[in-house]
Formats: C-alpha cells, sequence, structure tokens
C-alpha cells in the first residue's frame, strides 16, 4: 500500500497545518500494515518571513518519503502566496507523475491545496480524503476588499464545489463547519476529529494550582498576526484601558503586523511588546511565564464557524484564557474549559468588563487534555482514512 499525502507546511514548520500533518503522519505509520509506505509533498519552512529553519529538500525515512518544495520568498500577501502555491503545485504534479497510489490524502486551510488533491486524485485514479481546516469561499467576502469578492467568490465557489464532489470523505475541524457544507452538499461523506493538543504542550501541563503574585499581570498572545486574528483592532484599545495594570507581549508575524505596531504607536499604548516567532520550545516557556492568555478573531461572520487551534495548547497550559470570539469558538471555549474570559471580537468596553471574571489562578485542565490529546485524535483520523481506503478497494 502506498500513500500520497499533500500538505503546504509540514515539520519542522510553524503551522497549526504542520502541527496536525506530522502528528497524522505517525499515527499513520503505527496502524498502516508494515510493507506500507507514505510520501508527503510538502515545501520548505515558509510560514513566516521572519523567522526560517532548514530542512532537507529530500528526506528518506522507513516507509515515510517527505518531498519539501522550494518556494519564493513570500510575506503573507495574496499575490505572494498565490505565486507560492502555483510553484508547489507545479512541483506536485511532475514528482506524482505516472506513480500510483492507493489514496491521497490533503489537509487545506485556503482550498487550494484540497483542490490539488482533486487533480492528483482524478489523475491516478484513486480516492480522495480531504481535511478541510477552513472555509476559504466563506471567508474571502470577510477579508478582502469587495471590489476582488465579486470576481473571486464565483471562481473560488466552483473550485470548491468541484473539489468537495470530488472526495470520498471530507474531515472538518471545526463541528462549526459541518452547517455549511451539508447544506451545499447534501450527499457528501462529513466527519469531524478536531485539532488537539500536541505532547510538547501536554508534558508542559501544570501539576497543581499556583496564583499570580505579579502587580501587573502578563497578557501573552502567539500565532499569526493577519487580518483574521485583526489584532490591531483591539490590543492597543486594551493596552490603554489597562495601563498600569496589564502588560501584553505578542509574539508572531502576518499580514497585519505592520497595522498592530502602527496602532500601537498611534495610540501610544506603551504597555505593548510585540516580538517576532520563536521556536516550539521557547514558546511554551513564553506561556508558563505568562498570567493570562490572549486570543482574538475579528469581527466576520466567517469566524463563527471556526474553532482556532490555539484554543488547545492555550488550555493545555492551565492559564485563564481571555478570548474575544464569537459563535461556535465561544460556545466551545465556555462549555469545555473552566477558568475564561469570552468577548465579543473588536469590542474593547466588553473585553474590559470580562476581564474581571477571570481567575489569575494557572490550573491543571486534566479532564480537557485527556479528551483533546493531538495524539488520540490523529489516531482516530488515521483509522478512519486507513477505513475508508480498505473499503475503497473492495
Amino acid at each position: 500500500m502506498r500513500i500520497l499525502l499533500l500538505s503546504f507546511y509540514f515539520q519542522p514548520d510553524l503551522s497549526a497545518g504542520s502541527f496536525r500533518t506530522t502528528a497524522l503522519v505517525r499515527a499513520l505509520l503505527d496502524q498502516l500494515p508494515a510493507d506500507a509506505s507514505i510520501d508527503v509533498i510538502t515545501t520548505q519552512p515558509n510560514r513566516y518571513s521572519s523567522f526560517s529553519l532548514d530542512a532537507p529538500l529530500i528526506e528518506e525515512l522507513p516507509r515515510l518519503t517527505i518531498h519539501r518544495v522550494p518556494l519564493t520568498q513570500h510575506n503573507s500577501g495574496m499575490f505572494d502566496q498565490s505565486r507560492a502555491f502555483l510553484g508547489y503545485a507545479k512541483r506536485v504534479l511532475s514528482l506524482v507523475g505516472d506513480r500510483r497510489y492507493q489514496a491521497v490524502y490533503a489537509t487545506s486551510s485556503r482550498l487550494m491545496t484540497a483542490s490539488l488533491g482533486a487533480v492528483v486524485s482524478k489523475r491516478i485514479g484513486c480516492p480522495l480524503y480531504l481535511d478541510i481546516r477552513d472555509i476559504f469561499v466563506d471567508t474571502i467576502k470577510d477579508v478582502l476588499p469587495a471590489k476582488f469578492t465579486w470576481i473571486l467568490k464565483p471562481v473560488f465557489s466552483l473550485i470548491e464545489r468541484l473539489t468537495v464532489r470530488a472526495a470520498a470523505r471530507v474531515n472538518v475541524v471545526s463541528a462549526g463547519f459541518l452547517p455549511y457544507f451539508k447544506a451545499r452538499y447534501p450527499q457528501g461523506d462529513f466527519v469531524v476529529f478536531t485539532n488537539g493538543i500536541d505532547d510538547e504542550f501536554i508534558n508542559a501541563q501544570p501539576v497543581s494550582s499556583c496564583k499570580s503574585e505579579n502587580r501587573v499581570i502578563t497578557v501573552l498572545y502567539a500565532g499569526n498576526m493577519g487580518e483574521g486574528q485583526g489584532l490591531h483592532m483591539i490590543v492597543p484599545q486594551l493596552a490603554n484601558r489597562f495601563a498600569g495594570r496589564l502588560k501584553f507581549i505578542c509574539i508572531g508575524d502576518g499580514g497585519r503586523k505592520k497595522q498592530l505596531e502602527q496602532a500601537v504607536i498611534e495610540t501610544r499604548a506603551t504597555n505593548v511588546e510585540i516580538k517576532p516567532p520563536i521556536r516550539r520550545k521557547d514558546l511554551i516557556s513564553a506561556y508558563q511565564e505568562a498570567d493570562v492568555l490572549f486570543l482574538h478573531l475579528n469581527d466576520y461572520d466567517a469566524f463563527r464557524k471556526v474553532l482556532p487551534s490555539k484554543v488547545f495548547e492555550y488550555a493545555a497550559l492551565g492559564k485563564p484564557i481571555w478570548a474575544g470570539v464569537a459563535g461556535y469558538s465561544a460556545q466551545f471555549i465556555r462549555d469545555e474549559i473552566p477558568n475564561v474570559a469570552v468577548f465579543s471580537p473588536c469590542n474593547d468596553e466588553e473585553a474590559e468588563r470580562s476581564f474581571a471574571a477571570l481567575n489569575i489562578v494557572t490550573a491543571p485542565r486534566h479532564e480537557f487534555v485527556e479528551r483533546f490529546a493531538r495524539r488520540k485524535i490523529m489516531q482516530a483520523l488515521a483509522e478512519d482514512f486507513i477505513s475508508l481506503i480498505k473499503s475503497k478497494s473492495l
């Protein structure tokens, strides 16, 4: 048995897609027959232009071959990303050539890797398993200017339709996505395997409760700084409301980082520190040193369906969570995680009021960690994928 796995991000890159796919490959290797092999075609680490990691272009491991496609440097702009993806797609088609596979697995947040998986699976005549991490068609109407949306949305809607209909099964990482997909593709086979908590965070979870004694409380955000997070529309405002009481640290990079930096200057917020991306082990240390972990999604309808992967690693570290989210994310956080404060996105007045609900204590969340361990979720996803392959080969 030979499986092709397509993911734009893979270890050692810094992204939710990378961590998820790497964990899935490990689970597949554990469950597949000894004579089965996996070909991963991904890219050279490229999540952030300001943070680079070295990785071999070809990595040969027992039962696993990883091809990493080098890309031109990009700065998270749509044109740059489109150019990078075209380079990736061209190389994927070249590498696949006339090779035979029993199945294709493609994971995608912006639809294009999923559509590439559909093209490849049709060309080589094998079933396609899709892993959808975002609803791109739903998102572009909110994050792109109207002059582009009216042209691009019909095009991407068609691509989405052709892609989803080509899949034998579609996994979505948020149950909030199901109404969208089931309404449009009632004949589709949809399942839900969420993101989860990686071993590094499980191993770093607190073993007992500890109350912060800091006079000035440190609030940490770590991750992408794009339009989707909208940090430039909330962090400077909150920093001024909590001047002298809170210090905000933002670690990461993205398409709206400059706007965040400019907003901090314009609002004269002196209690905000913006840092570049860091390695995962250093990130865990930063989490542990913080008093409160901050999460925010911009006030767009599309984001009412998502469940950010950040939620899982935040929760594992036992810190209070302050989250500006709505819809499914807000419901999930309130229902599943203790010691949280949820406020409406971009509403700094409500955010200030909600902060009083937090108990500034680091405490273990053993039940949550046990339920949402990445290893367990990926084992179940791998089992589902393998069962699909077997059913299609009968």
